[in-house]
């Protein structure tokens, strides 16, 4: 179930629409509804808050004015394999096979004192 702070992409009609973050999630006098607060990831940014069953948090899809409606949890994307590291690693490991020399860092401060 996605839960507070936590991203999601909102569908409108089977379509991807925009991101927004799950702000609070508070129980309604009815049981499994919920009242969601969603700030929408787009410009202008816009604060809303629906009434929803467990369910459509869940990412079932559900309707708001006869429109298909579905919110997607999203997952965080990983920087590398443990296998990528791994593999990196070896490299180094094996005679012979020093790290690729560090690329030199230019100043643009320096630069600019130059040319000025």
């Amino acid at each position: 179930m996605a839960t507070e702070n936590d991203i999601v992409l909102v569908y409108f009609e089977d379509r991807p629409l925009t991101f927004a973050r799950i702000e609070s999630i508070l129980p309604d006098s009815k049981p499994d509804w919920y009242h969601v607060e969603l700030l929408m990831l787009q410009m202008p940014l816009q604060l809303v808050s629906w009434i929803l069953r467990g369910a459509y948090i869940n990412g079932d899809t559900f309707t708001m004015n006869g429109k298909k409606m579905r919110l997607e949890r999203v997952e965080k994307p990983k920087l590398s394999s443990p296998h990528d590291e791994t593999r990196e690693n070896a490299d180094t490991d094996k005679p012979g096979g020093a790290r690729p020399p560090r690329a030199k860092v230019i100043s643009l401060k320096d630069l600019k004192g130059r040319s000025g």
